[in-house]
């Protein structure tokens, strides 16, 4: 994986959608700075993780990836990490009974600082500005000053990013994790006048942890349902940060992206000569690809042999995101590629980023039945292939935001208004989250009660 490579071997290639910093002294110091403090999570992690991961990929998982679509300075604190946090667990929980299979939880959090735009400015208020880059990069403030790249927000990433997994961690294993206390948390989402088709899952869970903890397996008896393995990951979009983190294992003396368990690189930085795929080439961290509608083939197959040379079981994800009606234009091409080449993926739908649109009232915005749409086409096309539909990736937040229409709440494009606080994508609320998890739960049920069927 990381033969021939050095973590800094990135710079010699073409390099996009990352910052010129005004001041290269600067930004040489925050990257000496950053390469004395510790990384943020360790290499035995990200092997865990790997394995999780191919084991989705044969149908014995399922990938759970959400999170904040830019993780933001001022909104910082540990009841939005919370929030969220607890989604996905209950999001987990019902994926679970209804795949049959372990849930791999991982969060777009501790990291997912950095956006890539679709141009280098943008108007606001009749002003022309440089675009906001996430967090890591530049201010979302509207002013010329706000927009100039500073190199010691980096430093304020890595505090916060460290901050967040401490946090993560600690409700990992001490007793908020534990399944019957998520569980009691969907049953009050469940009790909502319109989600009555919920119901009879989320009865059927009750149903099945009563049976458990009248056989004496409970939280207080089984670690396994006290604690669970929860996952970081963002877009290794600012390579100088990635740089700083990278590690070797002490194990296998392989360098590691200390910045996160799982990176992944876009649909706009997959260039294969590109100072992206570069980087993340020489990392034995999971990685994941972001393939949109113009992902070919020929590149698809470079980009596996360049990312994956071993082609080792759970090291590479493709993360699909067509937008809802064209999966089936793009996804069997993808697929068949994969097949030619003998190739070991994670297949993952991201059914966000295909379906944004521009709202009436001038909000980006993604209604909650394109999001579902693309999930459904993303499970059709794979069983009409043979093939594994091995997770999914939202971004959401635990918090009660107005950014996506639709939904048990039905919100309206005149409800986007109310509570929009993305500082850039629309995100899922907690209640679109859950359903969604609910309606996929009875997607990957139908599938394999098929199976059993075609088995039979």
């Amino acid at each position: 994986m990381s033969r021939g490579w050095t973590k800094t071997d990135w710079r010699a290639k073409p390099r996009i959608q990352m910052p010129d910093y005004p001041e290269a002294a600067a930004v040489e110091a925050v990257e000496a700075q950053l390469a004395k403090y510790p990384p943020l999570v360790f290499a035995g992690e990200a092997r865990k993780l790997k394995a999780a991961l191919a084991e989705a990929a044969e149908g014995r998982a399922f990938l759970l990836q959400g999170g904040d679509c830019a993780e933001s300075f001022a909104e910082f604190s540990a009841d939005n990490i919370r929030d969220t946090f607890r989604v996905l667990l209950q999001m987990a929980v019902v994926l679970t009974y209804g795949a049959k299979v372990p849930v791999v939880k991982i969060g777009r959090m501790a990291g997912q600082f950095a956006k890539p735009r679709s141009a280098p400015t943008e108007v606001i208020n009749g002003m022309e500005l440089p675009s906001y880059r996430g967090d890591i990069i530049n201010g979302f403030d509207p002013s010329p000053e706000s927009r100039i790249p500073d190199p010691r927000r980096m430093l304020q990433a890595y505090t916060q990013a460290a901050a967040s997994l401490n946090l993560l961690r600690a409700f990992s294993t001490g007793g908020f994790a534990d399944i019957h206390r998520v569980h009691s948390w969907t049953l009050g989402f469940c009790e909502q006048d319109k989600a009555e088709r919920y119901r009879d899952i989320s009865n059927r869970i009750s149903d099945a942890l009563d049976f458990m903890s009248a056989a004496g397996v409970n939280g207080s008896t089984s670690h396994d349902l006290a604690t669970v393995d929860f996952y970081t990951s963002h877009e290794a979009l600012l390579l100088e940060y990635e740089e700083a983190l990278c590690r070797i294992d002490s194990i296998t003396g392989q360098p590691i992206a200390g910045s996160g368990h799982m990176i992944w690189i876009g649909d706009r930085t997959r260039q294969i000569d590109g100072a992206h795929v570069e980087f993340c080439r020489g990392v034995l961290n999971p990685i994941g690809l972001k393939c949109g509608p113009s992902t070919t083939v020929e590149d698809l197959k470079v980009l596996m042999a360049k990312l994956n040379p071993q082609n080792e079981a759970g090291r590479l994800t493709l993360i699909a995101r067509f937008g809802a009606g064209k999966v089936g234009e793009h996804l069997p091409r993808l697929i068949k590629a994969v097949r030619e080449e003998g190739a070991k993926v994670t297949w993952c739908c991201d059914p966000m980023h295909g379906n944004t649109i521009k709202a009436a009232s001038g909000y980006k915005t993604r209604p909650f039945d394109s999001v579902l749409r693309e999930v459904r086409e993303f499970f059709a096309i794979h069983k009409a292939e043979g093939t594994i539909p091995g997770g999914v990736h939202f971004e959401m937040t635990g918090q009660d935001v107005t950014e996506c229409t639709g939904g048990l709440r039905a919100v309206t494009d005149e409800d986007l208004s109310n509570r929009y606080h993305t500082a850039c994508d629309p995100r899922l609320n907690a209640s679109q989250s859950l359903e969604l998890a609910f309606l996929v739960a009875e997607e990957l049920t139908t599938m394999r009660e098929a199976g059993r069927r075609v088995a039979l």
